[in-house]
């Protein structure tokens, strides 16, 4: 009987041991269909942001390069290019005044020279900065002053532009005779020639600049008033009508005449050889027969031009202040000639206008 027990005891045992691993294998089994429930069960937002989660893994790995995090590129930022400095007739609205030739100059004058008639005017009475024009002037002094022109004059460290930083290829050092430094003034507007011949000057320079003034005065040219001899100063400054009486009173001079319409010059700088040319290329056009010239150049001036031409058998004086551009100032000379050799439509004054300076000076070539 014992026996029995025991055998049946061991069988239970065996059954139980048997029966555990099914159990608990069913028991794992009933549980993943619960949590598939509950995953089914999860709001639609949870699972976008599972998704959204998932998709940004590419993104972060591929900011990582051999397991090291790479820095976003550096931006360069690019600065604005300037812009250009307006003139003093542009800051006075006087750049954007039409007229009938459709001139880019906001100050014209155009002066029959033996008449004084006024064939055409715009802003004529603007007092404005008038940049290397004022050369002319200084030729002026120098001519009438009867000093040798072959004195010999070196270039020096006051002759060097500290108004505008302009460079010149006379270097400090350079020789030359007043006669040559004239020549450069007018002709390439070389501007520590102009400085050096007024520096040079019996009296000195501030002596030169009061004679610039009072030459002015005795033109009849209230409208200028000059700083130093070059034109690099904005304070140089004059109205159209005034230096359209300094051109006509320039012209009476042969050498200012021949000086300012030479096409070009050369100069001999130690064991160098300069190579000077005209500033105005309309002085080597077969269309004009220019008698006198002089250009003229500084941001506040913006580009200038005066002249005694000769169009249709009259000589006529132009003033052109403020031009828009290098070429747009000869444009306008164009312009201007062609419209007189039209016949110039009536726009010209009907009265003549005695210019001051004009009645005793009138010059003839």
């Amino acid at each position: 009987m014992k026996r029995i027990i025991i055998q049946l005891g061991i069988a239970g045992l065996l059954a139980s041991s048997l029966l555990l691993p099914h159990s608990a294998i069913a028991s794992t089994h009933s549980k993943k269909p619960v949590a598939k429930s509950a995953q089914a069960k999860a709001s639609p937002a949870k699972r976008v942001a599972v998704k959204t989660v998932r998709a940004q893994k590419p993104v972060i790995k591929a900011k990582r390069v051999s397991g090291r995090a790479v820095k976003p590129a550096k931006v360069t930022k690019v600065a604005a290019a300037p812009q250009p400095k307006p003139s003093y007739a542009q800051l006075a609205g006087l750049h954007g005044k039409q007229d009938a030739l459709d001139l880019k100059s906001s100050v014209a004058f155009v002066v029959d020279q033996d008449t004084k008639e006024v064939l055409f005017s715009k802003n004529e009475n603007a007092v404005l900065p008038i940049a290397s024009i004022t050369k002319l002037m200084t030729g002026v002094l120098i001519s009438e002053g009867r000093l040798a022109m072959d004195d010999i004059i070196e270039i020096t460290q006051d002759d060097v532009d500290t108004e505008k930083g302009s460079s010149s290829r006379l270097r400090v050092g350079t020789e030359l005779s007043r006669g040559e430094l004239l020549h450069l003034a007018l002709m390439a507007s070389e501007n520590r020639a102009a400085h050096a011949l007024g520096r040079t000057y019996p009296g000195g320079l501030q002596h030169f600049v009061g004679l610039m003034n009072q030459k002015a005065r005795v033109l009849g040219m209230t409208d200028t008033r000059y700083v130093e001899p070059t034109g690099l100063s904005s304070r140089n400054q004059s109205s159209a009508k005034d230096l359209a009486t300094l051109v006509n009173y320039a012209y009476s001079d042969a050498t200012l005449r021949e000086l300012s319409t030479s096409t070009g010059h050369q100069v001999e700088v130690g064991n160098r050889t300069l190579q000077y040319n005209n500033t105005n290329r309309l002085v080597k056009s077969p269309a004009w027969d220019i008698g006198l010239q002089k250009t003229g150049y500084i941001a506040e001036a913006g580009q200038c031009l005066v002249m005694q031409a000769k169009i249709s058998g009259r000589k006529l004086i132009m003033v052109f202040l403020d031009s828009a551009g290098k070429l747009t100032r000869i444009a306008d000379a164009e312009r201007v000639r062609k419209w007189v050799e039209s016949g110039h439509p009536a726009t010209a004054k009907p009265s003549p206008l005695a210019l001051r300076g004009f009645d005793s000076r009138i010059a003839t070539n």
